[in-house]
């Protein structure tokens, strides 16, 4: 597998999406890579600063924040209203001045019927859960995310190993067409043709170490870091554990953050529908008050009703659009669906033939190559073989070695990509964190 880390936030976490963590094996390089004493960064510890520290994660703790406080408001009754009214005042004959001036006080508010209060509190509250779907989801893709870039920074690591292996054997060809031209047994162009594959090694060599240094940069950029803290990583690109067939992984796609988060919003269309529902019945507005009359001297009550009419027709339109947005979602679900078996497939696949690849490779092609090198090289040596074939010989393994690496992070990289839509390890490595 290649990770396993549980899944932190402001709330717990379902043990159903505790993502796993790979404990990748030593991977000794040389001193050109990290100064001595330098701890390299294994992938359990990339993965734990990522999510501790990336700020895309810690986004969805003030969107709970906010749903809180839209709880707080969808809960509340109606407001009461206080309401000075004054009549008859300023006007002419009899009416003049404020003598006969009416004065009436008045409370007024709205009775809620059909469950609107319970109804909006029930829309913010499915709302947590779409936010909780979503955390995870982001969380799988971020794991996912830091687990393909160590994998490339990795990949990029092992083939600066090759890199410097390439240097080194461009140099000793170079040192022994020297001495075969020296001795008058090689033409001097030969002198001039394996200089000019050195340099060119050397070359390669300077363009991988800056793509190096941007890999880790781009790592570490996950936890926020700007200038990386470690020079090497820690792993091993050929351990790719094992697998279940392709049905049982896609049967645990249905059950994954991305899929959940419809299953979340289809509850939160649900409520909505309710509250749509429930607009449907009439508020009763209500008012009592007091009305002084300044002419006479007396006081009375005063008390009024009022309800809206036909408001359940008025209302049919937001039904209907609430309804239709709760079927929108099941078919985006479909949708998504058919996209992650799509995906899952290829990835699949994908990294069965990586595998398989790396192991014809390892078993196969460098052992024949290894020794065809080695004599052509004494045939070189002894004038049997030109200094063309030797050349080719050499750039065969070095072409067979960048392969297996390629396809080894291939597998990894397609191994990573499974995990993540599946929310599942795909097999357990011993000394990996558990929870």
């Amino acid at each position: 597998m290649l990770f396993r880390m549980p899944i932190t936030g402001r709330r717990a976490m379902p043990c159903h999406f505790i993502i796993h963590a790979f404990c990748l094996l030593t991977l000794a390089f040389g001193s050109a890579l990290a100064h001595a004493g330098d701890k390299p960064l294994t992938l359990s510890e990339a993965l734990s600063r990522a999510m501790a520290q990336n700020p895309g994660l810690q986004v969805f703790d003030f969107r709970l924040q906010g749903l809180e406080g839209r709880r707080v408001t969808a809960g509340q009754n109606p407001a009461l209203e206080a309401d000075l009214e004054v009549e008859n005042f300023l006007g002419s004959d009899n009416l003049r001045g404020v003598d006969g001036a009416e004065y009436t006080l008045s409370l007024s508010s709205v009775l809620e019927l059909g469950g609107k209060r319970q109804a909006r509190v029930s829309v913010v509250d499915s709302q947590y859960g779409r936010v909780e779907a979503e955390r995870r989801a982001e969380t799988l893709d971020l794991l996912g995310q830091a687990t393909q870039r160590f994998v490339a920074t990795l990949a990029l690591q092992e083939k600066l190993q090759l890199a410097a292996e390439a240097v080194a054997l461009a140099e000793a060809t170079h040192e022994i067409v020297t001495r075969r031209a020296d001795r008058g047994a090689a033409p001097q162009a030969e002198v001039l043709r394996a200089r000019a594959a050195l340099t060119q090694s050397r070359i390669e060599q300077s363009r991988l170490r800056a793509a190096y240094e941007s890999r880790k940069m781009a790592l570490a950029s996950l936890w926020g870091d700007t200038s990386p803290d470690f020079q090497m990583l820690e792993g091993d690109l050929f351990q790719f554990g094992s697998s279940d067939n392709f049905d049982a992984l896609y049967q645990r796609v249905s059950d994954s953050p991305a899929i959940q988060i419809y299953a979340s919003e289809q509850r939160i269309r649900e409520a909505e529908i309710q509250l749509a529902r429930s607009q449907s019945e009439s508020d009763i507005r209500w008012q009592v008050g007091v009305r002084r009359f300044e002419e006479t001297d007396d006081t009375g009550l005063t008390a009024g009703l009022s309800v809206p009419l036909f408001s359940g027709r008025r209302n049919r339109g937001e039904v209907q659009a609430a309804l239709a947005a709760r079927d929108e979602v099941r078919f985006r679900r479909e949708d998504t669906l058919l996209r992650l078996h799509s995906r899952l497939f290829d990835a699949y696949h994908l990294r069965q033939q990586s595998i398989e690849t790396v192991e014809q490779i390892r078993s196969q092609m460098l052992p024949d190559l290894t020794e065809a090198l080695t004599q052509t090289r004494e045939a070189y040596e002894n004038g049997r073989y030109s200094y063309v074939e030797w050349t080719a010989a050499q750039r065969e393994l070095l072409s067979a070695r960048q392969a297996l690496v390629d396809a080894a992070t291939t597998a990894l990289l397609n191994q990573a990509l499974i995990e993540q839509l599946t929310a599942q390890p795909l097999a357990t490595v011993p000394g990996a964190p558990t929870r």
